[in-house]
């Protein structure tokens, strides 16, 4: 019996682990360094083993989730830029002022590519830093940069096929796991909104509604990475049966997202109005229980297990029903009753679509998606050309990395470092376009490269047999390549006990443990400074148009919304596209405002303002994604003239409000004007002969316009601190 439970906790363990994105780099990067070294160990290499380590490094740096066919255009680029590269270094070797000079050329040049998607992001990162791989391991002679580059070249070449073969084979658990981490994300964000029900009176709603915020800004980044792992595998015929059962999952990941995105009344007024009924506490349970049904989503989609069906939602949403019906027989029909109807049918369909989640529905549905990738050369460069200006945050950091690089090469030939190419691979690795981002990544640098450097060591000693060694730095390499996204430090130790073994297994580890912290260092200091000196990126320069796009955003998805009340619910593309762009504008606010919390408070606009801005805004998302949660409930009818008016007047103060925060020096003056009537509003008593979809209509309409006088309040303050500053 004990031997049968090894056996099934084995297999357990090996099915989530062979389904984690971390442990199928790690072991893509594992299979590819045992082969090298095996390969080197029957060839008797000695100076041949670092560059071509350093290829596969190289290469493993410049992947991206893709399948086959895309990691192997991909790889043709990588090599070609990689052969480009090394025959730069080639050239300007015997020159310092024309190497340099080509350094921070190409790493400007490199990372402008960014602006055309992920993959190129990609393949650029990896090709600069094969540029200095190259300068390191070539040193100062030609001779020697023409004996390492067919090395380095081949690593690469080597590293790139074994991805090609793996995308090929098992092509299935990257996208599982962007899935799994979806609904993980889900279910904290179920469970956070779970807490805006409390039924609890003097709680801190506005920091509840700020983490809610902030965390919604985790959901929409990983519906992007859903997204695009899918769209990288669906073809245009009929999709296999595992990808349509994953299209599936991530549709359904939008609908849950935006049912519990969705608010019907302000949550103060219904703990007032329900403060002696548990109608609300049920509501709350409701909600709560289904953040545990995603977070169990989420271990059975990443380990490919069966959905165990729990009986307890079924029964809170009985208890939750009954609760309402009780408070329908016992008092008048009022506004926050209404509400409490909404939140029930919202409450209850979310129900359904979880319960739809393991079982897709067999027939045709629409799974298309927007091609982020640019289509054509021409497209490309129309890309590249928006982001030369200084306006531009990817310029500002191709700049501020290219004179980084300039200054850690003139430190390295000031002080005739050896290993002086540390400088800028730390520079390299550090340099974030934001300030925030730079200071955490060069502190995590820093201590991962301590460990490392204390690991390495005690390694060796450890272990001094070469057979031993081998071992580790295949283990190491591997470490560093499951871990380099998602644990940056033990990535830095990895990758640093690599290299200390290498040198070691080489003979040239004399001296090399003190070089490689004060080079980290050193690299460190340098692009910290330049965050903060060089063209810094604060968020105060873009906080005012992202506050615009938010709103226009909002506006076009209320546009789309309002069309499907009148035509009938359908989750085509267009409607698809206006929610996320309205979601992922709101989760750039809510990034941008995180990170300028961390910025030196001198740079900060008014950070009470902004972030009460915030709030506002990403509550107005939360009343407009509960109409379009409601789409369709009782069929279509024609929207009346009244509510129309409502409509198109929120939509013109929303891009009003954003246009004025489009000119930062005019929008206090702009701000000042009065607010526009929202239309013929119907009165009271003819609101309450509309029907119930119209009333729902006028509900939510109502609700985000009251919003609106405090929205410019708020931009209003914001824009008056930059001036100030």
């Amino acid at each position: 019996m004990r031997l049968e439970q090894l056996e099934e906790n084995w297999k357990q363990g090996w099915q989530r682990a062979s389904h984690h994105e971390g442990v199928m780099h790690g072991a893509r990067a594992l299979l590819a360094l045992v082969c090298v070294l095996a390969y080197g160990w029957r060839a008797d290499w000695d100076w041949q083993l670092m560059p071509v380590l350093l290829g596969v490094i190289a290469s493993a740096l410049s992947e991206s989730d893709d399948n086959w066919r895309g990691r192997l255009r991909a790889q043709c680029l990588t090599m070609a830029a990689f052969s480009a590269i090394a025959w730069a270094v080639w050239a300007t070797l015997p020159w310092p002022l024309l190497l340099v000079s080509v350094l921070a050329l190409t790493a400007f040049m490199l990372t402008m590519l960014g602006a055309l998607g992920e993959r190129y992001r990609a393949v650029a990162f990896g090709t600069l830093v094969l540029f200095i791989y190259e300068a390191l391991s070539a040193q100062t002679s030609r001779a020697h940069a023409q004996s390492v580059t067919p090395y380095m070249l081949g690593g690469a070449a080597w590293y790139g096929l074994v991805t090609v073969w793996w995308a090929a084979a098992v092509s299935r658990p990257p996208v599982r796991h962007r899935l799994s981490q979806l609904y993980a994300l889900l279910g904290e964000y179920l469970h956070l909104k779970a807490e805006m029900l409390e039924p609890v009176r003097d709680t801190d709603r506005e920091q509840r509604r700020m983490a809610l915020a902030l965390h919604n800004g985790l959901v929409v980044d990983a519906l992007s990475a859903a997204k695009e792992s899918l769209f990288s595998r669906v073809g245009k015929g009929d999709p296999p049966g595992w990808l349509r059962e994953a299209l599936h999952q991530y549709l359904a990941a939008q609908d849950i997202h935006e049912r519990t995105s969705s608010s019907h009344e302000q949550y103060g007024l219904l703990t007032e109005a329900f403060f002696h009924s548990d109608a609300l506490y049920r509501c709350q349970r409701v909600l709560a229980l289904q953040g545990d049904q995603a977070l169990r989503l989420s271990v059975a989609i990443g380990q490919k297990t069966p959905l165990q069906h729990q009986g307890a939602t079924s029964r809170a949403i009985e208890d939750m029903q009954s609760a309402v019906h009780l408070l329908d027989a016992t008092r008048p029909s009022d506004r926050p009753l209404r509400a409490l109807h909404a939140l029930r049918d919202n409450l209850t369909a979310l129900a359904g679509v979880f319960a739809s989640v393991p079982r897709p529905q067999p027939g045709p549905f629409d799974h298309s998606m927007v091609d982020s990738h640019p289509r054509s050369v021409a497209e490309a460069w129309k890309r590249l050309r928006a982001q030369f200006t200084l306006r531009a945050q990817l310029c500002r950091h191709a700049l501020r990395l290219s004179l980084a690089l300039v200054i850690g090469f003139a430190i390295m030939q000031a002080t005739h470092d050896p290993h002086g190419y540390w400088i800028l691979l730390t520079i390299v690795f550090v340099s974030q376009p934001q300030y925030a981002a730079t200071l955490r990544r060069l502190s995590q640098r820093i201590a991962g490269t301590v460990m490392g450097l204390a690991l390495g060591w005690a390694l060796i000693r450890l272990f001094p047999g070469e057979v031993w060694q081998s071992v580790l730095l295949a283990a190491a390499g591997s470490v560093f390549m499951g871990t380099r996204r998602t644990h940056y430090p033990v990535a830095t130790c990895a990758i640093t006990t690599l290299m200390l073994l290498s040198f070691h297994q080489m003979g040239m580890a004399e001296g090399v443990i003190l070089t490689r912290l004060l080079d980290t260092v050193t690299g460190s200091a340098i692009a910290g400074f330049a965050a903060l000196l060089v063209l810094p990126n604060w968020q105060s320069r873009h906080w005012h148009q992202l506050a615009a796009q938010s709103l226009r955003a909002q506006a076009q998805y209320l546009s789309e919304i309002v069309q499907q009340y009148q035509s009938g619910k359908q989750d085509n593309l267009a409607y698809r596209l206006a929610r996320r762009n309205a979601h992922r504008a709101d989760a750039a606010l809510a990034n941008a405002y995180a990170a300028m919390r961390q910025e030196p408070e001198r740079v900060r606009l008014n950070e009470a303002s902004c972030g009460r801005f915030l709030i506002l805004s990403h509550t107005q998302l939360n009343y407009i994604s509960a109409l379009g949660a409601h789409r369709g409930e009782e069929g279509t009818a024609p929207v009346d003239a009244a509510l129309m008016g409502m409509n198109q007047a929120l939509q013109a103060q929303l891009r009003d409000l954003a246009q004025a925060l489009d000119a930062p020096r005019t929008v206090s003056t702009v701000l000042l004007g009065a607010l526009s009537e929202p239309g013929d509003a119907p009165a009271k008593e003819q609101a309450e002969a509309l029907p119930r979809v119209q009333r729902l209509l006028r509900h939510q309409l109502e609700l985000a316009w009251r919003l609106q006088p405090e929205l410019r309040l708020q931009a209003r303050a914001f824009s008056a601190s930059g001036q100030a500053r």
